[in-house]
């Protein structure tokens, strides 16, 4: 019995001593933990008149206590946002381990001026280090604070445009700007710097949209680093125009010939398969196709690539012009609606096609309704295509001058017989080209402007 309490006795004292040790353990790991508070903050260079910070912070070890964001401005402090985090019981920690917050607020509310200043940031958690205090995690930010909005002086005086149409403006800012430009209804133009050496003098080609009128708003918009906007208006004179009605009547013999290119797929239980297969090419797939002459407007550069007039395709007749609101007939009745967008000339069979101006080929390649097709851009915006190829004799990424020969005509794609397609492009808008044929629409909306600017802007 001796010898069973005394072995008795030393369990207890390895019992107990294990005890102490896990619990010291789990006091060094658990209560003591050293890691810190992950803060992933969104923090701007210059705050504006009314700017938001976005923070991420999170703590999944002991949880999070407490955040705290100022900004410090000539020996002042002002708190943006300080919050305290439950606790879920002085063993367990905090009750929060992820947290989101947006700090929005506004400069005038915080009576701060403008100037050099610094924003901190502290996030500290529940653990037991540093004297019940927490690992703390800090950001310390140099930041500018700007609440005046940028100004805007137009340049140029005469902006004569057409609906369908293409202008030019030239306006110079007071400070570098994020973005600024065009705002022609739902559409943006940007302005871009480069063309003259004054890096706050911005040149903006703009275009109306067929479909836009006399009530579309039309305005020059800024953005400063800071967040601060300007719109500015500016005169213009917008001239409707009366867009060509065309019925195009499907025959069973141009489906036939036609469909077998594109690979759609319609209805097992269609009645009129080749007739579906059109519809979904015309409508489906012309929607597609315009979405990726869209995406090359962000490709275009900000340097101009040509001089004087666009060329047309030599010795050609126009079979169809821009924005023709087509009527689409079979067999007497009307199955579908689209507008046209560009011009088609008809020369010989497989005639060479010239680039109408100097540019960069920026597209070389087949897409959907338009079959063969080169895009050229030109600079700030200004883009031209050539569509409906049998042949490509170019590649993207080459320079070519005005009169290289880009391919030659063909019927790839929807085109009912050999022609090209010719159509420009002001960023994502498809405009009208027989103004940049015209040699004195060139002189006296593009060339005399730039002249004009050019004499008082270095």
């Amino acid at each position: 019995m001796k010898m069973s309490f005394k072995k008795m006795k030393v369990w207890m004292v390895v019992i107990l001593a294990a005890m102490i040790i896990v619990s010291i353990g789990w006091v060094w790991v658990v209560q003591l933990e050293d890691e810190k508070p992950i803060v992933d903050a969104q923090i701007p260079e210059s705050l504006g008149r009314s700017f938001n910070i976005s923070l991420d912070i999170s703590d999944h070890r002991s949880g999070l206590r407490h955040i705290r964001a100022e900004i410090l401005k000539e020996g002042q402090k002002k708190v943006l946002v300080e919050k305290e985090f439950p606790s879920d019981g002085i063993l367990a920690g905090g009750k929060v381990h992820n947290e989101s917050i947006v700090i929005d607020t506004k400069a005038k509310d915080l009576n701060i001026s403008d100037g050099p200043a610094v924003l901190q940031m502290q996030v500290r958690d529940y653990s037991w280090r540093n004297w019940w205090h927490g690992n703390q995690a800090s950001i310390e930010k140099k930041i500018h604070i700007d609440t005046k909005a940028p100004g805007i002086e137009v340049l140029t005086r005469a902006h004569n445009i057409y609906q369908g149409g293409s202008c030019l403006i030239i306006y110079r800012l007071t400070e570098p700007c994020q973005r600024s430009g065009v705002v022609v209804g739902d559409n943006f133009f940007p302005g871009c710097p480069g063309y003259f050496e004054d890096k706050h003098t911005m040149l903006a080609f703009f275009a109306i949209d067929y479909t836009q009128g006399s009530g579309t708003q039309i305005f020059l918009n800024a953005v400063d680093h800071a967040g601060n906007q300007t719109k500015a208006g500016f005169n213009y004179y917008l001239k409707e125009k009366k867009w060509k009605k065309d019925i195009i009547n499907l025959s069973d013999r141009f489906l036939n010939q036609k469909m077998p290119e594109f690979d759609v797929q319609v209805s097992e239980n269609s009645k009129n398969p080749l007739l579906d297969k059109f519809l979904l090419v015309n409508r489906k797939l012309r929607q597609d196709n315009a979405k990726v002459f869209k995406a090359l407007a962000h490709k275009s550069e900000a340097k101009r690539n040509w001089e004087g007039n666009f060329i047309r395709l030599p010795n050609s007749a126009r079979r169809a012009g821009f924005a023709d609101h087509r009527e689409y007939r079979y067999n007497g009745t009307v199955v579908d609606h689209q507008v046209h967008l560009g011009i088609d000339l008809a020369s010989l069979a497989k005639a060479p096609v010239p680039a109408a101006n100097t540019g960069k080929v920026i597209f070389a390649d087949y897409i959907g309704i338009y079959g063969k097709t080169v895009v050229l851009d030109h600079g700030f915006g200004l883009m031209s295509l050539y569509s409906h190829l049998s042949s490509i004799d170019v590649q993207t990424g080459q320079l070519v001058s005005k009169g290289d020969i880009l391919g030659r005509t063909g019927t790839t794609g929807l085109a009912g017989g050999d022609h090209l397609h010719f159509g420009m492009m002001v960023y994502e808008t498809m405009i009208n080209p027989i103004e940049w044929w015209d040699d004195n629409w060139i002189m006296h909306n593009i060339t005399d402007k730039l002249k004009a600017v050019s004499e008082f802007v270095r």
